[in-house]
């Protein structure tokens, strides 16, 4: 069956077709109208301008997918919107467009929960992926693990208590210069630094729990940073990328170490747009290989925000006749609430 996914929930708007049919995985299209250019001037997300420019780019965008595709309208079986959570502007866009379309030509409609479509993102090249498995999601706005019982039932197993590691990165990243979106950037200057040559605290909380705060890290960074300007130097932009990129790596890995005792798995998939650091990437993928778990985690393009995981998740909702009717509405909670 061919599923058009719609994603507006925050800064990118994106349409995609995917086929789906038990273990075929075929991603038909998948565009992407970023809104970061428009962004980086005020050095991260107004939602207001996220919204004005989805409606801009929402329908231009999912009949560019059709088309990519070689796929009409009429050639859809299923319509997948994100619903929740983002910025609530934003994801209203991509929702009243896909109730509109699925109202005009009388396809189904089903609701996605974005953190879902994140994980969902790792079925299109993982087909044999089968629940249940454990799932970390890293982005700007989560850092949480889940126990995905099937595709469409989470279970929260730890997550961060305040701030997420996206925003943390992006933070110091802003504060030392980068552009925004500043992950991308320090992780690539964390490689030209010195991981031990600032102390800082660790964001994994103490105690039997698998949960983050990153808020007292991003103020002690702060704090050394502004130290060391009052003085009147610069510190090694580098080496400050290095130390907080490796507190934060420590704290996941540390934390998923105590995941796979606590909650025993055969797999884990990494998610959301923060998984495509390579650092977090790489360390862990060598913890899986040293517990045995087998490590999914989706090529760089499906981390980030994008459709293709949007319809991947909408296919496994369709399944199980999760339908949203025109009433469906959208929210910025997690929940849906």
């Amino acid at each position: 069956m061919y599923v058009l996914g719609i994603e507006s929930s925050c800064d990118e708007t994106s349409a995609a077709v995917v086929r789906m049919d038990g273990e075929t995985r075929q991603i038909c299209s998948n565009i992407v109208a970023s809104q970061i250019e428009i962004h980086r001037l005020y050095g991260g997300v107004v939602p207001e301008i996220a919204s004005r420019a989805h409606i801009e780019a929402v329908s231009r965008i999912t009949y560019e997918a059709l088309e990519v595709a070689g796929l009409k309208i009429e050639n859809i079986d299923c319509i997948a919107v994100t619903s929740h959570p983002g910025l609530i502007g934003a994801l209203l866009v991509g929702v009243n467009f896909a109730k509109s379309l699925a109202f005009a030509h009388k396809i189904p409609l089903v609701a996605v929960n974005h953190v879902k479509a994140h994980v969902a993102a790792a079925y299109l090249e993982y087909p044999t992926l089968k629940a249940p498995f454990t799932a970390l999601v890293v982005s700007g706005g989560h850092t949480s693990f889940y126990r995905v019982n099937t595709p469409t039932e989470f279970e929260e197993i730890g997550s961060t208590r305040d701030d997420a590691a996206g925003e943390a990165f992006d933070k110091i990243g802003r504060v030392i210069g980068m552009p925004y979106p500043g992950g991308a950037a320090m992780d690539a200057l964390a490689k030209e630094g010195d991981p031990k040559a600032i102390k800082l605290p660790s964001p994994a909380i103490v105690g039997d729990n698998a949960d983050f705060s990153f808020s007292g890290l991003k103020t002690a960074a702060l704090n050394y940073i502004n130290s060391e300007r009052q003085k009147g130097g610069e510190p090694s932009h580098a080496d400050i990328a290095a130390s907080y990129t490796k507190v934060i790596v420590d704290a996941i890995v540390k934390k998923t170490d105590y995941i796979f005792d606590k909650y025993p798995t055969e797999k884990m998939v990494l998610a959301g747009g923060v998984a495509a650091n390579s650092h977090i990437r790489g360390a862990l993928e060598r913890l899986c290989n040293k517990r045995g778990v087998e490590f999914c985690r989706p090529s760089l393009s499906l981390c980030s925000d994008n459709a293709a995981m949007v319809a991947a998740a909408g296919y496994f909702e369709y399944l199980e006749g999760n339908f949203a009717s025109t009433s469906l509405n959208a929210s910025a909670n997690d929940d849906g609430s």
